[in-house]
């Protein structure tokens, strides 16, 4: 006797099993969060040299593109194909490796001289602390401190010197393991610039494999939504990653050169400080003021007070006037947005999620929007935002300013 098997009853028991499944990962998920986390790290530690890889590849691949257009122009097409491939992605290295030697090369000894002046800078602000504290004690006539407050102050200062030296001895094996992780950082990133090379030199031929797998696997509309998705990520990633670090690399140049024109201390280190932290929306600067003016604050106070006023005149230039112009509506996210994905972001990767959990919400928020969109259209309903707004409470658009034609009358 032949069983026969309904097949809507099948496709509902198989989606059954899968959300099942799927739940009970999750539970699982949860419950030994910790050796899932550990497991993760594994997996990352595994391959880090082809997340280097692929960074320095997408990175590099813009200035390749130039360099292989330039060749065949200049050629006027004799070199192509590999030839030209390889030439290119010799000159994107050789390009980008003399740039960071540059730059390294006059950032880095003026960095290390700020900070050596700034450790000595620092021991004379604490001889002056000290002097100051003795005649802050003279003049309030702090020297008649009973015996037993005395006694508890000194204990207290004997048990913090205590744990500082049994801290040290626990510091050893933590700066042994520094070491290593730095050892082989610098590994994987060697292995990341190979495996990048070979990247760059056949990315037709690995998108058309990855493509080809997709194409396998899945329907063809299914495939060509994660072609548009993919390009779509491209466009914000570039747009913003690259935009964000030329604003940065401005915004030091602006910060160096003005600190020069002052002769304020320190310039090359708090320009720096300035730069680097600048790439991170809205915290950015605050995240590089804040050390900044206090590293000035123990030269000279007027001198960090001028510096507040200055970074902060900086800041509305770069929001208002040179950020617009370099990134404009790279994300189309609102202020709101860019905040909730920089603290979420921020508390799950760090400081690179500060980074690039703006482009990543952004394309998350596209990809939500015209899911809705497409809901709403199969609906029959309207998809503007401001439609759904109730009469008493409309939406508050920017007046946008109307142009006027003045229109010269000839007499006759």
């Amino acid at each position: 006797m032949k069983i026969d098997f309904n097949r809507k009853y099948n496709t509902i028991a198989a989606y059954t099993v899968i959300v099942i499944a799927i739940a009970a990962a999750i539970v699982v998920a949860i419950v030994k969060i910790d050796a899932v986390s550990s497991f993760i790290g594994r997996v990352l530690g595994i391959l880090s040299p082809f997340i280097w890889g692929f960074a320095l590849a997408y990175v590099l691949c813009p200035l390749m593109n130039c360099f292989e257009k330039l060749l065949v122009r200049l050629s006027k097409g004799k070199m192509n194909g590999k030839p030209a491939r390889g030439l290119a992605v010799l000159l994107a290295y050789l390009t980008a490796t003399l740039a960071l030697v540059v730059f390294f090369s006059i950032v880095i000894p003026q960095i290390a001289q700020s900070i050596t002046s700034l450790v000595a800078q620092t021991k004379v602000w604490l001889e002056h602390l000290q002097v100051w504290a003795v005649d802050f004690a003279a003049r309030y006539e702090l020297d008649n401190i009973p015996a037993d407050t005395m006694d508890k102050i000194i204990g207290t200062a004997e048990t913090w010197l205590q744990s500082f030296s049994v801290n040290i001895t626990t510091w050893v094996p933590q700066i042994f393991a520094v070491t290593i992780n730095f050892t082989a950082g610098v590994v994987n990133a060697i292995l990341g610039a190979i495996i990048a090379i070979y990247l760059l030199l056949d990315k037709e031929r690995f998108f058309a494999h990855v493509r080809k797998l997709f194409c396998a696997a899945l329907s063809k509309q299914k495939v060509d939504t994660l072609t548009r998705i993919t390009r779509k990520s491209h466009e914000v990633f570039s747009g913003f990653i690259i935009g964000k670090i030329l604003d940065s690399f401005i915004i030091f140049l602006i910060c160096l050169f003005f600190m020069l024109v002052f002769r304020w201390p320190y310039a090359m280190l708090i320009s720096v400080i300035v730069g680097v932290t600048n790439v991170i929306p809205y915290f950015g600067p605050f995240f590089g003021a804040i050390p900044s003016i206090l590293i000035l604050l123990i030269v000279d106070p007027l001198t960090a007070l001028w510096f507040a006023i200055f970074i902060l005149a900086l800041q509305q230039l770069d929001g208002n006037v040179i950020g617009p112009k370099i990134l404009g509506d790279s994300t189309g996210l609102s202020p709101f947005w860019v905040i909730f994905s920089i603290t979420v972001f921020g508390s799950l990767l760090g400081p690179i999620g500060m980074f690039i959990g703006v482009p990543l919400f952004a394309v998350i928020y596209h990809l939500i929007s015209e899911l809705v969109s497409t809901r709403l259209t199969q609906k029959a309903l309207p998809t503007d935002t401001r439609e759904y707004a109730p009469p008493d409470h409309p939406i508050l658009e920017k007046k946008q300013k109307k142009r006027r034609t003045f229109r010269l009358k000839r007499k006759d």
